[in-house]
């Protein structure tokens, strides 16, 4: 197998597309970040990276709160639409009719059609270039209950989670394994 080489770029994936939500229920406005993953475990920690010019940057930047939302591929013509157009000029939850509902802990509301919710409170804000990053602790996680299965593990391939890589969106597919599956002992 021949590999091209290319000068470095943001070419990881698939990510998340995530809605991110900020402000307040009485004032709320959403936005698409790709640029978002867990840091760290314990505590539990993730980031998103936002432009400066971006409408919701000084939303988040004030109130050091936001919720990452993760639509699924039914959304995925809302998610890209949330991405393209500026809360500053267009109110895209009434745009899309999207629902909101409270958090359990920030003043950022909650997307009630994303099956999960990360409530978030900033610790940090890197400056890296195009974009800053705001490190966050997870302070909550709102988790659909048709997702989780008898014993309450939380069964995501049910709900058809949207990914985005290098420019297109892709709902995901089937389950291949579970974490450590490969050095598992089998029973006897």
């Amino acid at each position: 197998m021949s590999k091209i080489i290319w000068k470095g770029s943001a070419l990881l994936a698939p990510v998340p597309p995530a809605l991110v939500t900020c402000g307040t229920i009485e004032n709320p406005n959403v936005f698409t970040v790709a640029w978002t993953g867990i840091v760290c475990t314990h505590p539990p920690m993730t980031y998103i990276s936002i432009r400066p010019t971006r409408y919701s940057y000084e939303i988040i930047k004030k109130s050091k709160e936001f919720v990452i939302n993760l639509p699924t591929s039914s959304m995925s013509k809302i998610t890209d639409f949330c991405g393209m157009k500026s809360g500053a000029k267009i109110n895209k939850i009434k745009h899309c009719n999207l629902e909101i509902s409270s958090a359990g802990i920030v003043k950022a509301p909650v997307l009630v059609q994303c099956p999960v919710s990360l409530e978030c409170q900033v610790i940090e804000i890197k400056h890296l270039g195009t974009h800053d990053m705001f490190l966050a602790n997870i302070l909550a996680v709102q988790v659909e209950e048709k997702y989780l299965n008898s014993k309450g593990k939380l069964n995501l391939q049910q709900a058809g989670l949207l990914a985005y890589a290098h420019g297109e969106y892709f709902a995901l597919g089937r389950k291949c394994g579970d974490f450590g599956f490969s050095v598992k002992k089998k029973r006897r």
